[in-house]
């Protein structure tokens, strides 16, 4: 895949000084009596990425035209439920690499990880609770629990070589794209706008999302680990069927199909070249990049009623880039 210039950074500097504020409310709502819940929750925070979900946010308020002070706290919210089920997540994996660092499980151990995890939920829904508007608490707490089925689905699907794509997508629109999607809804509501701004701003966040999960998934047999800041063929090892697997098999010879379908109810790495070599082989890279530029696409249209401004611009970028994600 090529490397283009990084949109969510250009996004990131339009809207550096509220994320500032987020940084600030963050590290404050972080204080616990309890030393290891402040160490687990600073490390796994302070570890890096891009904090998309609190931008988006910021991003979509800005380009509604809504500057109110509440934006802040909402995208520490936002983050904050994104963390938690980051920890939860690698426990469930069983993984040992994030962002290119061990994860807080591998650092602290699996108790501690979901015990923080927890605190990070309860510090979230105490925030809410402050906001005073029952809207916000509705739409947040809804997202946390579809992620919560959608974690739940994912752990029913693993090792099931036969789920289709129309499956994939729910698990994935519901375990990654929710947040996204609660995370854009967030700015219309907090600004009070009309009932089609919220709809297109959720729409935009949800196609957004659902494209962000399923370029993962391509990058587990498209990138390498050093770029990608996990262990490639972690999907395999959990028995997960992601996108490039399901395509692959539709797409392969009885023999391709059934090596890859064999792995997946193994959750066996040995023979991870070859399934490498047959994804790239049936197409099914391709087909993964083409479903991820059709969410692209449906997020980019649902702009189409926001007012021209670099703000909208910025998301406009963030979609059209994010096929070329490395990392």
């Amino acid at each position: 895949m090529s490397t283009l210039p990084d949109a969510s950074t250009t996004a990131l500097s339009l809207i550096a000084q509220d994320m500032a504020e987020v940084d600030r409310i963050i590290k404050q709502r972080l204080t616990s009596g309890v030393p290891l819940v402040g160490e687990v929750s600073q490390y796994i925070i302070a570890a890096g990425g891009k904090r998309l979900r609190p931008a988006l946010l910021l991003l979509m308020s800005k380009a509604i035209g809504f500057d109110g002070p509440q934006r802040h706290p909402m995208a520490a919210v936002v983050e904050f439920i994104h963390t938690a089920t980051l920890l939860h997540d690698d426990v469930v994996d069983e993984s040992t690499l994030r962002r290119g660092r061990p994860t807080a499980n591998q650092n602290f151990g699996n108790p501690a990880s979901v015990l923080v995890g927890d605190f990070l939920y309860s510090r979230a829904f105490q925030m809410m609770v402050e906001s005073g508007q029952m809207r916000v608490m509705e739409i947040l707490a809804e997202a946390t629990n579809v992620i919560a089925e959608g974690e739940v689905l994912q752990l029913m699907n693993t090792h099931n070589a036969s789920l289709n794509e129309s499956d994939y997508l729910l698990v994935i629109r519901s375990k990654t794209a929710k947040l996204f999607e609660a995370s854009a809804r967030l700015a219309p509501v907090l600004a009070h706008s009309d009932t089609a701004t919220e709809q297109a701003c959720a729409t935009y966040g949800q196609a957004l999302g659902t494209a962000f999960q399923v370029v993962d998934d391509l990058l587990d047999y498209a990138g390498n680990s050093t770029e990608f800041g996990k262990n490639l063929g972690d999907d395999l090892r959990e028995g997960k069927a992601t996108l490039p697997l399901i395509v692959a098999m539709q797409k392969g010879s009885p023999e391709q199909s059934q090596t890859i379908r064999l792995a997946i109810e193994n959750g066996d790495l040995d023979a991870l070249q070859d399934i490498v070599t047959i994804v790239r082989q049936t197409g099914a890279l391709e087909a993964t990049q083409a479903a991820a530029a059709a969410e692209a696409q449906r997020a980019i249209s649902a702009l189409d009623c926001l007012p021209p401004s670099p703000y909208r611009e910025a998301l406009h970028q963030l979609a059209a880039q994010l096929l070329n994600r490395r990392t």
